[in-house]
């Protein structure tokens, strides 16, 4: 079964394949990373752990028996007990309420590990199964987004609430 684990240094070569597997795939409905984005990993990925040290923000990866990355979930910009959610799931995986399940549970350690209680996602209007996985993991509509939110593409807010953790 797969598990949700805190972003390291030793997920960098799974974490690379994921994205590269995916690529396109993402690309449909999300703006695309770019070529410069692959190389540079090595220091982006640094980046993303300085981010994380810091604690400005949370990376997590769902890895699969075989150590692969099957999805990234990773919280944004902790703030005053609130903060964006991102994600992404693996095509392969996509469709089987992989999303759902680990966006619910980042929402669990969102409260319980980061104290968090308002989480908010940005989606384009032409990522229809995004919608679909927030409102299955209890997010509302919250307004507009605009493009700037969204690499050039309009969209919708969406929040939760979340219950405080133990």
């Amino acid at each position: 079964m797969p598990e949700l684990h805190r972003l390291h240094a030793g997920h960098a070569p799974a974490v690379l394949a994921f994205e590269l597997a995916n690529r396109a795939y993402f690309a449909a409905s999300v703006s695309d990373r770019g070529n410069a984005c692959f190389d540079r990993f090595a220091d982006r990925y640094g980046a993303l752990l300085a981010e994380q040290e810091a604690g400005v923000c949370a990376f997590h990866v769902l890895v699969a028996e075989d150590g692969s990355v099957l999805g990234r979930f990773n919280l944004y910009d902790l703030e005053n007990g609130t903060a964006e959610l991102g994600y992404r799931v693996a095509q392969h995986v996509a469709g089987r309420g992989v999303a759902t399940a680990y966006v619910r549970e980042l929402c669990r350690l969102a409260a319980a590990r980061h104290g968090l209680h308002t989480l908010r996602a940005a989606v384009s209007h032409d990522n229809p199964a995004s919608h679909k996985v927030l409102v299955k993991a209890g997010f509302v509509p919250d307004g507009p987004a605009a493009p700037s939110s969204l690499g050039g593409k309009q969209g919708t807010w969406y929040r939760r609430d979340l219950a405080p953790g133990p």
